[in-house]
């Protein structure tokens, strides 16, 4: 039982910080705990249980899903001296807000946490991948013009690259993606192409 919540607290953990919201781990990770933990001691271990992180608009959404639906997450005042009951607290002070759906075959109790994004998909990630996205745009515009790479040396121009590469590497990393999948795939597509 405890193994299964460190390893979930482990993928949320490296979610996150591909999702580049490193500032929301710590209420993200008392959350997704609480959640499975009550899911364990009021369902009962061995129960299947889904867990499931998305974006809400700009809040990070974090869904349990378990499939009985008679009982109900409860939001109770537990003593100094309690040993239990203190989950929901937990959830209720690390989340902005959080509730339960009831639906025909399961319950899905989820929360909520406020990122600071400006918009949905604004995940941050720094000055590098601001850099990245315009260079993205400016790439876009220009892409049928190669009178701009004539203007740079052979020398200027493979530091510009590398720059280049760099930053797209942060900005798919800060927006979900994997960036070692990204090289590799990259360098799968430019040696077919190299080769044919």
């Amino acid at each position: 039982m405890v193994e299964e919540v460190r390893s979930l607290r482990r993928a949320m953990r490296t979610r996150l910080r591909h999702w580049g919201l490193h500032a929301h781990v710590d209420a993200a990770l008392v959350c997704v705990s609480e959640l499975v933990t009550n899911v364990i001691a009021h369902v009962g271990v061995g129960t299947p249980t889904t867990l499931a992180v998305s974006m809400n608009g700009t809040f990070l959404r974090i869904e349990v899903h378990d499939p009985d639906t008679r009982v109900l997450p409860t939001l109770l005042q537990a003593g100094s001296d309690a040993e239990c009951g203190r989950g929901m607290a937990l959830v209720n002070a690390a989340a902005d807000r959080w509730g339960v759906q009831l639906r025909a075959d399961r319950k899905v109790t989820w929360c909520e946490i406020a990122t600071g994004l400006t918009a949905p998909d604004g995940h941050s990630g720094g000055p590098r991948v601001t850099r990245a996205e315009s260079l993205l745009a400016l790439f876009g515009a220009a892409s049928s013009s190669r009178s701009a790479a004539s203007l740079l040396t052979v020398a200027v121009a493979e530091e510009v690259a590398i720059d280049m590469i760099s930053d797209l590497l942060h900005w798919l990393q800060a927006h979900g993606c994997d960036p070692d999948d990204a090289v590799d795939r990259a360098q799968t597509r430019f040696e077919s192409e190299t080769c044919a």
